[in-house]
């Protein structure tokens, strides 16, 4: 039975000290601690069975995305050239992209702007079903467009997909549960973790996703 698996894995931490909702906003890279975060995650994903087999890399096409998918890269491509393997280049997606927000470009914290000020409270009072920008039913359906074309595409194969919390958590919620609303705060997707979906290339269905925090003590 021919069986697709995509190891999702989110970006590491972002260089942000003023703590602004970055969003899609270009400009947002990688700090010191988010490069080892991905560093570490990478030795993993070297060493784990089957990944210098990988097929194809997408990536979200942000700044923090590319960078990661860069640092994992210079660890998957080495040891698969040692196995007689080509080098893989990424495919830039926008269906991998951060969910739109009508808050970017605002602080978190305290200030002006502020996310927390009381004038904003309205947009955020059902954290499941969130008002202020792109819903998580919006964003599953375009993290399951790639899905379905990836399986497709690379039937019977190691795929890494490179993306953000939100697309990442919202889908797996979406298979989990039946439906892609949850909790923001209740997300299990750390920063530079891997979620591998495997699914049936014939009839899409899902046998398994797993779940690792290389870089937890980074």
């Amino acid at each position: 039975m021919p069986a697709t698996t995509i190891h999702f894995v989110r970006h590491g931490q972002v260089d942000n000290p003023d703590h602004i909702l970055y969003e899609r906003l270009p400009g947002f890279h990688l700090s010191a601690r988010g490069r080892a975060m991905v560093e570490a995650t990478a030795r993993f994903m070297a060493e784990a069975p089957g990944m210098r087999d990988l097929e194809a890399v997408y990536s979200s096409p942000l700044d923090r995305t590319r960078e990661t998918t860069a640092i994992l890269l210079e660890q998957i491509n080495p040891a698969r050239v040692q196995h007689g393997l080509e080098p893989l280049e990424p495919v830039y997606d926008r269906r991998l992209i951060e969910a739109g927000n009508e808050f970017r470009g605002k602080r978190i914290g305290r200030g002006q702007g502020a996310l927390w000020r009381p004038s904003n409270l309205r947009l955020i009072l059902d954290l499941r079903r969130p008002s202020w920008g792109e819903s998580y039913r919006q964003i599953a359906r375009r993290v399951g467009d790639f899905v379905r074309q990836v399986v497709r595409s690379h039937p019977d194969a190691q795929i890494l997909a490179v993306s953000h919390e939100s697309p990442i958590w919202s889908y797996r919620h979406l298979l989990e549960t039946g439906h892609p609303e949850h909790n923001m705060f209740l997300r299990a997707t750390a920063l530079a973790s891997v979620t591998s979906i495997t699914l049936d290339c014939e009839t899409g269905k899902v046998l398994g996703i797993t779940y690792a925090d290389p870089a937890a003590g980074v």
